[in-house]
């Protein structure tokens, strides 16, 4: 419970801190590890989508928990170098923001789709954040070191989902989890009419 109760004040410090902003400007990339670490937290996008892959995790239960969270920054990393080498992908950043809309919704929702489809689901959206991300890597001076510390803080904020979501195993927390995912949809939403 103890974990629980940090992950949770520790995904409040995040959202708490970051500005509503997109996190991928293409501005402002900096040096290495530090600057990778803090630029998916400066988008309440990135953290949206983030935080409900884990979530939604939790809320499928092993071995969905754990394979979620990782196929999410494998196939990122896919995207990622899909932006590094200018392959074109359309509607970048509705792709992002109809990510925290479904994934979202997954999770308000209580869908328990086969463990394919789910990670499918969250794969196809990996793409579109690891692609932003990898469109803005070359600007930075320590690719390398800045591409692990982006997928160290993606990993955080899974895991922050996940410790949230954990709390599905009781009934009040079952229906806050549910209203978690609204939130995050809703926040995808607002991005969604912000691009518009």
């Amino acid at each position: 419970m103890r974990f629980i109760t940090s992950a949770g004040l520790l995904l409040a410090l995040f959202v708490g801190t970051t500005s509503v902003a997109f996190a991928h400007t293409g501005g402002g990339i900096g040096g290495g590890f530090a600057s990778g670490f803090t630029h998916p937290l400066n988008g309440l996008d990135h953290i949206a989508a983030m935080v409900a892959v884990g979530l939604w995790g939790a809320f499928l239960g092993r071995p969905a928990i754990w394979l979620l969270p990782v196929v999410f920054p494998l196939v990122m990393t896919f995207g990622g170098a899909m932006g590094i080498m200018g392959i074109p992908v359309p509607a970048v950043e509705t792709g992002i923001a109809v990510s925290a809309i479904v994934l979202g919704l997954m999770v308000a929702l209580a869908a328990k789709p086969p463990l394919w489809v789910a990670a499918v689901l969250v794969g196809v959206f990996a793409i579109f954040h690891g692609y932003a991300h990898g469109a803005e890597l070359p600007q930075a001076a320590n690719p390398l070191a800045y591409s692990v510390g982006f997928v160290v803080a993606t990993g955080l904020l899974h895991l922050c989902g996940i410790a949230v979501g954990l709390l599905v195993q009781w009934s009040a927390g079952h229906v806050a989890v549910r209203a978690g995912g609204a939130v995050i949809s809703l926040i995808g939403v607002a991005f969604l009419l912000g691009l518009l």
